[in-house]
C-alpha cells in the first residue's frame, strides 16, 4: 500500500509538470526508491514505463491544443517536446498518424458531423 501511495505521487508530479524535463532521478526521489526499482514497480502498476507515461500525457494534451486551432510549432513546445521534428515523430507512434493528418480527420469528422453523420473519434494506440 505504501509503494502504491508513493507512485501516486510520483503520477500527480508527471501529470502537474508533464510541459517540463522530467528525469526518472525526480520521480523516484518522490516515491522513496531507487531509479531502476522505481521505473519497474511503476510499469507494474501503470502498465507503462514512466516515459511513455508522460508522452501519452504530452500527445493528449497536444490534441486538445491542435483541435483548439494552435499551429503544431506552438503545440511541440507548449507540451514539453524540445521542437516540431520531435513531438512529430512522439504523435505518429503513438497516434498512428502524423498530427496534420490529424487535424484534416478531425475537420472531416466534424464535417461529417455537421451533416448528421456519426463523427468517430480519434484514439491513441
Amino acid at each position: 500500500m505504501k509503494q502504491s501511495l508513493s507512485l501516486s505521487a510520483a503520477r500527480a508530479f508527471i501529470e502537474a509538470h508533464f510541459d517540463e524535463p522530467v528525469t526518472l532521478a525526480q520521480l523516484a526521489a518522490l516515491s522513496a526508491l531507487s531509479v531502476s526499482r522505481f521505473a519497474t514497480v511503476f510499469r507494474q502498476q501503470y502498465g507503462s514505463s514512466p516515459y511513455r507515461y508522460l508522452c501519452r500525457l504530452r500527445i493528449q494534451r497536444a490534441q486538445t491544443l491542435l483541435l483548439e486551432g494552435v499551429p503544431g510549432s506552438v503545440v511541440a513546445t507548449e507540451v514539453g517536446f524540445f521542437d516540431q521534428s520531435h513531438f512529430g515523430r512522439h504523435f505518429k507512434r503513438c497516434c498512428g498518424m502524423t498530427p496534420s493528418t490529424f487535424m484534416k480527420r478531425a475537420a472531416a469528422n466534424a464535417s461529417h458531423a455537421g451533416d448528421g453523420g456519426t463523427a468517430t473519434h480519434t484514439r491513441l494506440r
